[in-house]
């Protein structure tokens, strides 16, 4: 078998974190197989999609390097990849599917299907469609066609047992009757996600699909669709949802819930494929850790939890700590300018890179570098509260003698100004951390900030005796 697995967004927004756990794991599934990946789009809704929300779904797959093999972008044997654009295609299925009596056409307006579905709910039976236009005479669709009525079109499902093996939930079987002849055109004649994928899936020779759980009671409708078309359906991996702490679907109550969000607080793609990758799905270790390269080689299906995974963002901000110290300077000094750039912050490349080693172990993410770095590129500095306190509760003269000591250094490096600074504390009967906090909030506007001999190296002497003597007043 070749496998080929396909990722469908419905572009409404930006992707959220559990749909992309689904697209990773389908891409990934690809990858380990040396399969295809395929990108399709599904914005039959024209209400809810828009093409900065599709721009936003490639920009998203792109940043988290989920590339895909055919897509709307790139095209491919099978295109086009936008259902929007394959409406002839579900046309002929459509007519396949009624001129072979896998369809038929339904009258039944709302009003009715409302009230039989109470009727059967008081008799205590199921309120799935009972069946009413499945055997309809000529005579009665004349009538009806006559009278005006709209019609939708359904599927006339099997009544025999359905059974679907699924790589994560294991068997699963709906008894005879159980699934209802269901809709596959709306009466404006557009069709409906249960044939549009159906047919796409076949269309596409997509060998596996790899989605939320949510879907799995589609999986039979799916399958028989495909079947009525002739063909085989795709193996299926339903995934479990991805929830919060409270053990609830993860949703904006949770915070931050779309890759969005998380790049433009400086999550870095790696550590987000990572912990997405970890997130239900295990690699049979003790690993944390994976390069993209390692997940593609261990990754398989058969070790996806069925159980529900939880989002835990200390967990991905830790790892992110973990990818930000294994960047080398150059690389992370790189990441960084964006987020300065964004803060209205000018940027020494220079500088920047030789600040790195001073706070890639204290980022927790990279808009992080605004807070950490500010001062050694701006000189509008105003201290914060407790930097502000901080100034307040110096020793009378302390920082003007420690503009003096400053000063008199010989040279201008983190060691001299540390005896310097060690110095001055000394003098002034303080231990470090109280004697250098009133120069480290002079100069950088916070209490906290790397390390400080060298981060006033970095500052230069004019620029560190300027702000030291402004505080002093």
């Amino acid at each position: 078998m070749t496998v080929r697995c396909r990722f469908a967004p419905a572009p409404s927004g930006s992707l959220h974190v559990g749909n992309v756990r689904s697209a990773l794991f389908s891409w990934l599934w690809a990858r380990h197989h040396g399969g295809a990946f395929v990108l399709r789009v599904e914005d039959t809704d024209a209400s809810r999609v828009t093409e900065e929300a599709f721009r936003g779904v490639l920009e998203d797959l792109r940043w988290l390097g989920l590339d895909w093999d055919e897509g709307p972008d790139v095209g491919g044997p099978h295109a086009p990849y936008r259902q929007s654009q394959r409406t002839e295609i579900y046309a002929e299925a459509i007519e396949r599917l009624l001129g072979e009596r896998h369809a038929y056409r339904c009258y039944c307006t709302t009003e009715e299907l409302d009230a039989r579905r109470g009727e059967a709910r008081e008799r205590g039976q199921a309120p799935g469609y009972d069946g009413r236009c499945r055997s309809l005479t000529d005579q009665e669709i004349a009538a009806h066609e006559a009278e005006g009525r709209a019609s939708v079109v359904r599927f006339r499902m099997p009544d025999d047992e359905q059974v679907v093996q699924d790589l994560v939930k294991g068997e699963v079987r709906w008894g005879p009757g159980e699934l209802r002849d269901f809709v596959i055109v709306r009466a404006d004649g557009s069709p409906v996600f249960l044939l549009a994928v159906a047919v796409d899936d076949l269309a596409m020779g997509v060998s596996h699909v790899v989605r939320g759980d949510d879907l799995l009671a589609a999986a039979p409708r799916n399958m028989a669709v495909i079947r009525a078309l002739g063909g085989t359906p795709p193996i299926y991996a339903h995934v479990p949802q991805v929830v919060g702490a409270d053990r609830k679907p993860l949703s904006k109550r949770h915070g931050s819930t779309s890759v969005q969000a998380f790049r433009e607080q400086g999550y870095l793609p790696e550590a987000m494929v990572n912990y997405l990758a970890l997130l239900g799905w295990s690699p049979g270790d003790d690993r944390e850790q994976l390069s993209r390269d390692e997940l593609i080689a261990a990754f398989d299906l058969s070790r996806v939890s069925s159980n529900p995974a939880a989002f835990d963002t200390e967990k991905l901000t830790w790892l992110n700590n973990r990818y930000i110290q294994s960047l080398d300077d150059d690389e992370l000094a790189a990441r960084c300018v964006h987020f300065l750039v964004e803060a209205g912050v000018g940027v020494d490349p220079v500088v920047l890179r030789q600040a790195m080693p001073l706070v890639k172990e204290r980022m927790k993410t990279l808009a992080e570098v605004v807070d950490l770095l500010r001062f050694l590129f701006s000189d509008d500095i105003e201290p914060n509260p407790k930097a502000a306190d901080i100034l307040a509760k110096a020793p009378d003269g302390y920082l003007k003698e420690a503009a003096a000591a400053l000063d008199a250094c010989s040279g201008w490096d983190a060691e001299q100004i540390a005896e310097a600074l060690d110095a001055l504390a000394q003098r002034a009967g303080l231990n470090r951390t109280k004697g250098w906090q009133p120069i480290r909030a002079a100069v950088t506007g916070s209490s906290v900030s790397p390390p400080l001999p060298e981060s006033l190296a970095l500052l230069g002497r004019e620029r560190t005796l300027e702000r030291v003597r402004e505080a002093a007043g």
